[in-house]
């Protein structure tokens, strides 16, 4: 299923998407109000149970000409709008190596060292550390967007950046889960983009920590444009990307480049930690997959896609704040 929040009215519902018609089952009204569908979280919370109420409805011809919308009558939301958490880790091996070159170019530049910009270098190998283990960060989860929304560039920067990723939604509480049993802790899957303040990013890393407003900004955070269940997915690790500005492709990348999956990520993080249904889990910026590896970045009105096969195409427009 590709489960999807929406608008409609003055009414926020949860669905199931059909793209073969581009109707929206609207598994609120189509369940009879029942709570497990009042929201995504209360679904993701509802389990398999829910799940399989939900796939039902989905057959149900009599409710599907009941309660089926056409797309272009409602407004598609991030589909997890306050998810529980929201972990965004670093495994692709191009973005590793090469996003250090893009921040000290930037830093150098700031300096108004031009010659240094130039020499800017990223790391020939990937550091071991990024091999050991997954690594990550917490980011502010209450910043969510959804598809085709206009992210506010905050006031405070003046490089502004995307980065495109790939996402998993946690559908069961586990601690110390192993990377065997790790699979079935997962709800299913979406696209990220993790919008960037690279100015700001770079002065705050100075100090060793964050990122912190580089990141956490209102409207930062953009997913969607909704959550491919796990059974839709055949390899989940293996699915061609792409970031596309103003229609111009900018980037293309594979999830078979991931340096862990996310069953070894839920694993690493669930050592002596809960970790909560309705988690994102973000795989970080795919090698070219952003504008700091590229030297270039976003411009008041540009339109960002990230698309990821079997996903969608997450699509998003870049504001100045007047």
């Amino acid at each position: 299923m590709k489960l999807v929040t929406f608008e409609r009215g003055a009414a926020r519902h949860i669905g199931h998407y059909e793209a073969k018609t581009g109707l929206v089952l609207d598994l609120t009204e189509a369940s009879g109000n029942d709570p497990a569908f009042a929201t995504m979280m209360d679904l993701i919370d509802g389990g398999e149970a829910a799940l399989t109420h939900a796939r039902e409805m989905c057959a149900d011809a009599g409710l599907q000409a009941k309660h089926a919308v056409p797309e272009d009558r409602i407004r598609l939301l991030a589909p997890l709008p306050v998810p529980r958490q929201i972990r965004d880790f670093s495994v692709f091996p191009g973005h590793i190596k090469q996003a250090p070159r893009g921040m000290r170019r930037l830093a150098a530049l700031a300096r108004g060292d031009k010659e240094a910009a130039a020499a800017a270098v990223g790391f020939d190998e990937v550091p071991e550390i990024y091999r050991s283990q997954p690594v990550y960060y917490l980011t502010n989860r209450f910043s969510v967007i959804g598809p085709d929304s206009v992210v506010a560039w905050p006031r405070y920067s003046r490089i502004m950046d995307f980065e495109c990723e790939f996402a998993v939604v946690i559908g069961g509480t586990a601690r110390d889960a192993s990377v065997e049993d790790a699979g079935s802790h997962i709800f299913g899957y979406t696209i990220y983009n993790d919008f960037s303040a690279r100015d700001t990013q770079m002065v705050e890393m100075q100090s060793m920590l964050g990122p912190a407003k580089g990141k956490s900004f209102d409207y930062g955070n953009a997913i969607g444009p909704w959550i491919v269940t796990v059974d839709e997915v055949t390899d989940p690790h293996n699915l061609a990307m792409e970031a596309r500005v103003n229609g111009e492709i900018w980037g293309r990348g594979s999830s078979a480049d991931m340096l862990f999956t996310f069953e070894e990520m839920i694993a690493y993080v669930s050592r002596d930690e809960t970790i909560h249904a309705g988690e994102l889990f973000g795989s970080g910026t795919m090698g070219n997959g952003c504008g700091l590896e590229l030297d270039r970045f976003l411009a008041d009105g540009d339109v960002v896609e990230l698309e990821i096969e079997g996903l969608g195409v997450l699509r998003n427009t870049i504001k100045v704040q007047g």
